[in-house]
């Protein structure tokens, strides 16, 4: 299949905000603020339940403003408009992560959830934008060439980051700490240079019609489509299925790097561990695209969350490094996959001309899972004093999210 230009202009949206995904949320923030957290005293317990909180909250205020935004988005050339709002918020707070004296671990927190709020809403006018640059028929294609391309991008930004944290700060420029920042502003370099041509060029070809007041316009919107929801029963079902699923795919990608801490794994492995994942997720994101074109996007999504549910279970076995390689490239396999299939068969479901509203759905479904899945985690892992058994305790929304997509894929909306 051959992408067209506006197509491309979004892949490289994925490839652009992906060195935040990997440096900050993923691989250097969660042990930098560990590392900040343990100097004032913080428990190793303790702060790994914080940064669960503060992944939690910093989704809860954007997950709550997401319906309200897509409706917003949803007039004609305000797509663009919100994207570049809220990636460029995020962008500035990333700098900022960069400035926050190390002392001040709870101002780190703070700035950090400023730039989730960022990179959660540019997610959302990017993840709408899906439906102008792609039919039904290159959805899955286009959506999994996004993912994969991210994962790409986010190993190219990630090496750059290794060369600094194996040079010792570039041969002594940089001390640890400084490695750290120099990561975050490395994201949000990345982020500025190829998230540009979207930014600048996005084209948005659904809308509504243009109103005086469309603050006010969307919120009777919302009302409307709250009313009739009943009208969309397959869609609905299916962002149940998606909000239980999906909790533990964003689980186990924001608590992955403090749960290897936790089982004593050093930095420098952790980010190998890491690096790898990445690269295994590029031809992995690819192959879902492939296989849902080949066996159907539901069966497809199907094998994913039953992947994820064993890795569940498996997290329970956790000891040594070698668990921790096998976890880690299960994870690779399917991550990307399952979150580029679920795009593309919600973008299949929902009306064209609304389509940033119904992405708001999406998007509070996904970020209250993100809310409810790091908690349950901190808490498990606070109650049992181990993190394994709470990274385990995701199987049980995994299970319920296979049932429900199997339920959703089997009504037929009149």
């Amino acid at each position: 299949m051959k992408f067209t230009r506006q197509q491309w202009q979004w892949i490289f949206y994925d490839w652009a905000n992906s060195g935040y995904g990997i440096l900050v949320v993923t691989a250097v923030l969660p042990v930098y603020f560990k590392a900040v957290a343990d100097h004032a005293g913080v428990s190793a317990a303790n702060s790994t339940a914080l940064w669960g909180y503060a992944n939690s909250f910093g989704t809860l205020i954007i997950s709550l403003l997401a319906p309200l935004l897509g409706a917003l988005a949803d007039y004609p050339h305000a797509k663009k408009r919100w994207l570049n709002l809220f990636t460029w918020l995020g962008i500035l707070l990333t700098i900022g992560l960069a400035l926050v004296p190390t002392k001040y671990w709870q101002v780190l927190l703070l700035v950090y959830i400023g730039s989730i709020i960022g990179y959660s809403g540019g997610n959302l006018f990017y993840d709408s934008f899906l439906i102008d640059v792609a039919d039904n028929k290159q959805m899955d294609r286009v959506s999994s060439t996004g993912y994969g391309m991210g994962y790409l991008g986010g190993v190219v930004a990630f090496i750059i980051f290794l060369v600094a944290e194996l040079s010792k700060g570039f041969g002594g420029l940089l001390s640890s700490y400084g490695v750290a920042r120099f990561s975050f502003i490395l994201a949000a370099v990345w982020w500025v240079i190829f998230a540009w041509p979207l930014l600048k060029n996005g084209r948005q070809r659904y809308s509504v019609n243009s109103v005086t007041n469309p603050f006010i316009d969307s919120l009777r919107r919302l009302r409307r489509t709250m009313h009739h929801i009943n009208q969309y029963k397959q869609l609905t079902w299916f962002l149940v299925a998606y909000f239980f699923y999906i909790d533990g795919v964003d689980t186990i990608f924001t608590m992955a790097t403090v749960i290897g801490k936790d089982l004593g794994i050093q930095t420098t492995m952790l980010m190998v561990v890491l690096l790898v994942v990445q690269l295994i997720a590029v031809p992995f994101s690819l192959l879902y695209g492939w296989l849902a074109n080949k066996f159907s996007t539901r069966r497809i999504i199907m094998l994913g969350i039953i992947v994820y549910f064993f890795i569940c279970l498996y997290a329970l076995r956790l000891e040594t490094l070698i668990d921790f390689w096998i976890l880690a490239i299960l994870v690779g396999t399917s991550q990307g996959g399952l979150q580029a299939l679920s795009r593309s068969y919600f973008g299949r479901l929902v009306p064209k001309n609304d389509s940033s509203e119904f992405f708001g759905f999406y998007n509070i479904l996904g970020k209250f899972s993100a809310i409810l899945g790091p908690f349950i985690v901190g808490i498990v892992t606070q109650w049992t004093g181990k993190s394994t058994v709470g990274a385990a305790s995701l199987s049980v929304l995994f299970a319920l999210g296979l049932v429900m997509f199997i339920f959703a894929s089997a009504i037929k909306d009149k």
